[in-house]
Parts: structure tokens; C-alpha cells; sequence
């Protein structure tokens, strides 16, 4: 089982910033799937601003949401929770 959803911001350029449960922060982009079935009324900036972790994943007002397995294996690395601290420290 891959780590699940701890927190999501969703980016202006429709992607999502991803906070998993493992520390890790990733970024997921929707665009992809904006022309795919219920993700189309994801166009509208207002609705894909709704996203909110929904039981280990998210899930929009809509009711669209994303396997969690998925959003973890298909986002790219941003930076550990971990590191950002650790390198925080290191500055000091």
C-alpha cells in the first residue's frame, strides 16, 4: 500500500501540491484529465479549487475524486517534509 493523502493545494496552472502521509510532497497534474468524462467541470477554476483530502485521497465538490495509489505513483517529487526541515535547520 502506497502512502496516502495527508493535505492538497491545488496550483492556478491546475495541478495539485500533495502533502502524503510519509512526509513526501509531490505535485500531481490534472490536465491530462481534464477532457475525460466528470473531470471536464474541472476546467472551471472555482470548482477545482474545492479539492480536499477524502479518505487517503481527495475528492472535488463535483464528487470527482482520484485513486490514491494513483495520485502517488503518477505525481513528481517536490521535497520530503523532512529535508525541508533538516535543511532549514542547516541555515540557521
Amino acid at each position: 500500500m502506497h502512502p496516502r493523502v495527508a493535505s492538497v493545494k491545488p496550483e492556478q496552472d491546475f495541478t495539485l501540491l500533495i502533502h502524503f502521509t510519509n512526509g513526501e510532497v509531490k505535485r500531481f497534474d490534472v490536465k491530462p484529465y481534464l477532457e475525460t468524462g466528470i473531470f471536464k467541470e474541472l476546467k472551471d477554476e472555482a470548482l477545482f479549487g474545492s479539492v480536499k483530502p477524502f479518505l487517503g485521497s481527495i475528492q472535488w465538490s463535483n464528487g470527482s475524486d482520484i485513486c490514491p495509489d494513483m495520485l502517488y505513483l503518477e505525481s513528481v517529487g517536490v521535497l520530503r517534509l523532512r529535508e525541508r526541515t533538516t535543511a532549514s535547520k542547516i541555515k540557521e
